[in-house]
């Protein structure tokens, strides 16, 4: 298999100045380029144009790896640890990150907002040079042109519809950049909205349906992100979008024709989507190459970052700050850990949990944990003795105990509850709680993220555990550490297409392929029961928010055609996309960011020293101070900012 180049849009020799000596005829100021290869020369022939194109796909790792402005301030994850509002909210003085908040802190200083930008904008100005310079392209046929600048076409949509949606009208550059200049007009959203689907649908005219190069994009990706888009013009963003009802008809025609297809057909097992490991990591015996092979092959996956091939797109299991290589970090970024005694310090058995998105309550009560295969897909909920040790439970707060308990490798160390089978007696607890039995810490759901917290007693457990593992995305044998992985990061799968089209059904498009909304609703939910519970009702809480609520105020997730609405899909998207999905986008898109994180986020709900915060204004992002900084005349600020 031909594999891609990795080469870096602005690959230039550097110009040779020959410094006039003695005897020499060219003049001190003369250059001399020996080797010839600027970019307007590069870029003539077929290898060189090959180089450019291939640039255009590395920028998106980092562009998705900016999960900040994507899934904390939702109704699923938090910025960070929020147990201490529920377990003592009367301390005002309590607050957590103004994305989850979205206080007068959220700004245009606000960290992330100008790495995104630059990113994006740099990926726009990539996508351009190879648009514009295509034409003069000299040993290339006009076949093998017109699917690189379809290519090219489709990542600059990916990079304007992902700009548009954060930041409402801005500049939208057609034409490559090669100078600075200080004047940046916006663009108003609507006709951002109607170049991307221009270029979409020029691509797909273009693109093949399938390729034998990892990673390139094909005709159904360019058809997955264009359902997507008219999805999300035709909810019609404060009447800004230039949709109409007709775009839910034009997206559930794009996702009938991805499923029709047959291209991606759904996993039987939607745990081979992700890489394999054991949750007992004392047995483990993946490694890191085998753990990715199935999930990487995965025929679901419409189009994802890639990072398995090193020689392809720089990223590989051996992270090297020098060069630039990086790799997936999904497996390090989401919190949970194991227990106190679990591991030993910093090392890959259990590599890293980072809470940088922390799911909340109802990303685990959303889910029947015994039906559902997808919650313990996403979630490990033991933690394992890693090594041999002895723990005191003297310092124990509020319950001290002249305890030491031992533990060998391979003892479990902790046990996170499923929401709906708490413990109910002492006996079924740790020996860490008074009564308890077990020589394991026992976590009741509505002990996630702390246990007795007050103002004045802090609680101290060297046995504690805070909450299950987000597992979905950990990649065994690889080196401790962020950006070690070598999963490829699945953005678009046929799952979400099914998904998409049930909401395209729900906002009134018509023509659907199979059936009514609930058909294709099921259809992913069905493949999350397995064989055996296909057809049954899983249960969810009624109020996923409300962690004390009683266990019997529980809902079927199954959809009919008389149940079906968008805050049921808007529940699936979450949990069989959870930490994939690009949620921010969903819920604005949907119009429901405010109403989900207000009662879902326990940090949005909280506000600013508990008044709460989240308005209008804040379905869209400021523009970051480098732009407006940067800019003569200087760009406008959204308002409210």
């Amino acid at each position: 298999m031909k594999k891609l180049q990795n080469i870096q849009f602005y690959f230039l020799v550097l110009m040779t100045v020959v410094i006039a000596g003695l005897g020499c005829k060219k003049s001190f100021l003369d250059e001399y380029n020996p080797s010839n290869k600027t970019t307007d020369v590069y870029y003539l022939d077929i290898k060189g144009y090959e180089s450019l194109v291939i640039s255009c796909y590395p920028l998106l790792r980092d562009i998705t790896q900016q999960r900040t402005l994507t899934l904390p301030g939702t109704d699923l994850f938090a910025a960070g640890g929020w147990g201490g509002i529920f377990y003592n909210p009367g301390l005002k003085s309590q607050n957590g990150s103004s994305l989850d908040q979205y206080d007068i802190n959220l700004n245009s200083s606000t960290g992330g907002l100008q790495s995104l930008w630059d990113l994006l904008y740099k990926e726009i100005n990539r996508c351009n040079a190879a648009i514009d310079r295509a034409p003069a392209v000299k040993d290339m046929t006009d076949v093998q042109k017109g699917i690189r600048v379809g290519e090219a076409k489709f990542l600059r949509s990916l990079s304007l519809f992902w700009a548009v949606q954060q930041w409402g009208d801005i500049p939208m550059p057609l034409t490559e950049t090669s100078e600075g200049s200080l004047v940046v007009t916006k663009t108003a959203q609507k006709d951002v909205y109607a170049q991307i689907i221009k270029d979409l649908t020029e691509s797909i005219t273009k693109l093949p349906t399938t390729t034998t190069e990892a990673g390139r994009v094909t005709q159904g990706a360019a058809k997955f992100l264009l359902a997507k888009v008219y999805l999300t013009r035709g909810w019609n963003f404060a009447g800004a979008l230039g949709g109409s009802a007709a775009d839910f008809t034009s997206s559930l025609k794009l996702c009938d024709e991805i499923i029709a297809s047959g291209l991606y057909p759904l996993e039987a097992n939607w745990n081979n989507l992700w890489p394999k490991h054991n949750k007992d990591v004392t047995k483990e015996t993946e490694t890191a190459a085998t753990s990715v092979a199935v999930a990487n092959a995965s025929k679901e996956v419409i189009f994802a970052v890639q990072y398995a091939n090193a020689a392809t797109y720089n990223g590989d299991a051996n992270f090297q700050p020098a060069n630039g290589l990086i790799g997936n970090n999904m497996h390090s970024q989401f919190p949970g850990g194991p227990s106190n005694v679990a591991q030993e310090s910093r090392t890959p058995t259990y590599n890293r949990f980072l809470p940088q998105q922390t799911p909340t309550w109802a990303a685990y009560r959303l889910f029947d944990p015994q039906m559902d295969t997808r919650y313990e897909g996403t979630y490990n909920s033991v933690s394992y003795a890693t090594v041999s040790g002895n723990v005191s439970l003297a310092s124990n707060k509020p319950y001290p105990q002249a305890k030491t308990v031992s533990f060998v490798r391979g003892d479990t160390t902790a046990i996170a509850l499923p929401w709906n089978k708490p413990a109910l007696t002492a006996a079924e607890r740790g020996i860490n709680i008074p009564g308890g039995t077990k020589k394991y810490d026992v976590v009741n759901a509505n002990e996630y993220q702390g246990r007795f917290n007050t103002a004045t007693v802090p609680y101290v457990d060297a046995m504690g555990w805070g909450a299950p593992m987000f597992w979905k995305f950990w990649q065994p044998g690889i080196t401790y550490g962020d950006g070690y992985s070598t999963f490829n990061d699945p953005l678009f799968r046929s799952a979400e297409v099914y998904l998409m089209a049930a909401e395209a059904i729900v906002k009134g498009g018509t023509g659907a392929a199979l059936g009514t909304a609930d058909v294709y609703y099921n259809k992913v939910l069905d493949r999350a029961l397995g064989a055996a519970n296909a057809g049954k009702s899983p249960m969810c809480a009624t109020n996923p928010e409300l962690v004390n609520d009683p266990l019997a105020n529980i809902v079927s997730y199954r959809a009919t055609a008389a149940t079906i609405n968008i805050d049921m899909i808007l529940d699936e998207y979450g949990r069989e996309l959870l930490g994939e999905e690009q949620r921010w986008y969903t819920l604005k898109r949907t119009g429901t960011l405010i109403t989900r994180a207000k009662r879902f986020n326990p940090w949005t709900a909280w506000g600013f020293s508990g008044a709460v915060q989240i308005a209008d204004k804040h379905l869209l992002r400021p523009i970051p101070q480098g732009m407006l900084d940067n800019t003569n005349p200087k760009i406008a600020q959204n308002p409210g900012y």
